[in-house]
């Protein structure tokens, strides 16, 4: 089932489109409702060499110049992914349901401007960085596995033993705004 809420992915700084491409392929893959990058423009023949579900196509794409410039829809907090000491790790976070995530360049690290204009920030905990391709699948897989519905792990190794839980909203927002104007009515 899908999940609830919306989220994007980018990169700022980023010097190598093959790079962005496999973040791109992934968001794409795992229903990122926008991409965008932050710095210098990249190639777009040199992002679609590895993109080859050419999210491109399918994915909105925004470029911004400096971290200034960057325009998230309201209320869409912005989580940016980044080895500092404050940082939050990764299995400990609640995604927020209206996301931004931002990765920082290879060989360097998202610019002061970028951090403080962040709403929470997150570390994979690792032993040292990893590809930006390779940090955003991690994240957008936490994500989907909190905020996605699954069954609940087994207490011993194996598949879920329970099935996943029925969504239960009660019934259409309309339904019950029409049963509270008849009851008013009374």
């Amino acid at each position: 089932m899908p999940m609830r809420g919306y989220f994007g992915i980018g990169v700022e700084g980023i010097s190598k489109p093959m790079n962005f491409g496999a973040v791109m392929r992934t968001a794409h893959a795992f229903g990122a409702s926008f991409a965008f990058t932050v710095g210098d423009a990249l190639p777009a023949r040199e992002i679609g060499q590895s993109d080859t579900s050419q999210a491109a196509g399918s994915l909105p794409f925004y470029a911004f110049r400096r971290a200034c410039d960057l325009l998230l829809p309201r209320g869409c907090a912005l989580v940016g992914v980044e080895i500092t000491e404050d940082a939050i790790e990764l299995p400990s976070f609640r995604h927020p349901r209206r996301a931004a995530y931002v990765l920082g360049p290879e060989r360097g690290a998202l610019s002061r401007a970028m951090l403080a204009r962040c709403d929470h920030v997150v570390r994979i905990p690792l032993g040292f960085a990893i590809n930006v391709g390779l940090a955003g699948a991690l994240v957008m897989y936490d994500r989907m596995i909190t905020l996605g519905r699954f069954a609940p792990r087994p207490v011993t190794a194996g598949g879920p033993v329970e099935p996943v839980p029925v969504p239960e909203f009660g019934p259409p927002a309309w339904v019950r705004k029409r049963a509270r104007s008849g009851a008013a009515e009374t």
